[in-house]
C-alpha cells in the first residue's frame, strides 16, 4: 500500500510525504507505483527548478518528504492542489494499493 499524506498548514498545502509500494506489480512492472513516482518528482522539480522555491526534501527507497513555506506564492499552491488532486484521483481508482491523508503542521 502507498501512503501519501499531505501537510496542511490552514488552507495551504505545504507538503506531502509519500511511503511504501502498491504491491500492484512485479518492482519496474508496477503502473501505480510509476503514477505515484511521478506525480510526486513532477511537483517537486516543477517548485524547485522552475518556481526557485526554498524546500526540504528526503528521498528514499519507496520514500519521499518534501515541503515549502507558508510563504511560498499562489503558484506553488496550484502546483501543490494539482498533485492533491491527481493523488486522491488515484486512491479512487486503486483503494488497495493509494491511500491518501491529510495532516495539520505547524506553520513552516
Amino acid at each position: 500500500m502507498i501512503t501519501a499524506r499531505a501537510f496542511r498548514s490552514g488552507d495551504l498545502l505545504v507538503g506531502f510525504e509519500i511511503s511504501g509500494h502498491s504491491g500492484s506489480a512485479e518492482s519496474g512492472e508496477d503502473i501505480i507505483c510509476a503514477a505515484v513516482s511521478s506525480c510526486a518528482y513532477m511537483t517537486v522539480n516543477t517548485l524547485t527548478d522552475i518556481l526557485h522555491l526554498d524546500s526540504s526534501i528526503r528521498i528514499d527507497e519507496g520514500y519521499m518528504k518534501f515541503l515549502i513555506p507558508t510563504t511560498a506564492n499562489a503558484a506553488a499552491q496550484t502546483v501543490m492542489k494539482g498533485l492533491y488532486i491527481h493523488l486522491e484521483q488515484l486512491g479512487s481508482q486503486y483503494p488497495d494499493n493509494v491511500k491518501l491523508e491529510n495532516t495539520e503542521v505547524k506553520q513552516c
